[in-house]
């Protein structure tokens, strides 16, 4: 019972505080997250606080800021340690960028970088640089969201952006 407690108070203590390569380590560590040596772990990362033994992250590796890792995926009431329960490893030397979510049952092979944004659903291969695409136009907003207007009014003033092969062709007239 008190140590469910201590665990979330301990998660809570290191998304605040202090020392990315000291405290917020040391902190994960004595939740029972398995980390490496010369780890940087910025501020407001989130690191499962029921599971937190089913967290592997190697030596050199920077955790970027406002990143979540989620360890489970379960409703109701906590699960024992099964041999299989789902893992997440985080090889050596990889580089997450920041509002990164990394799902549970991932394996992030060794020097891999991941892009700022990304969310991961499944093992990523060593050495790779792995990242959604680069945002672009989804569609054009005829109608504003804003306060004034309801959503359906919005929705219905919205009119999708062609595809980027055709918008990126030069046209010109003879």
């Amino acid at each position: 019972m008190l140590r469910p407690l201590l665990n979330r108070l301990l998660q809570k203590i290191a998304f605040l505080a202090p020392g990315g390569s000291s405290l917020r380590p040391a902190l994960q560590r004595w939740r029972g997250v398995s980390v490496g040596e010369n780890v940087w772990i910025s501020q407001f990362v989130y690191m499962d606080e029921i599971h937190p033994e089913r967290i592997f992250i190697g030596s050199n590796c920077t955790i970027g800021l406002r990143t979540s890792i989620i360890a489970h995926m379960y409703w109701g009431p906590r699960q024992a340690n099964e041999p299989n329960a789902p893992k997440i490893i985080i090889e050596d030397d990889v580089f997450i960028g920041p509002h990164c979510v990394i799902l549970p049952n991932v394996r992030i092979g060794r020097g891999a970088v991941i892009k700022a944004g990304a969310v991961i659903t499944r093992d990523v291969p060593e050495g790779a640089f792995w990242g959604p695409p680069p945002a672009g136009i989804l569609g054009f907003a005829s109608v504003p969201l804003v306060s004034r207007y309801s959503y359906d009014e919005f929705m219905a003033g919205l009119k999708p952006a062609l595809p980027r092969k055709v918008r990126n062709i030069n046209i010109t007239r003879t």
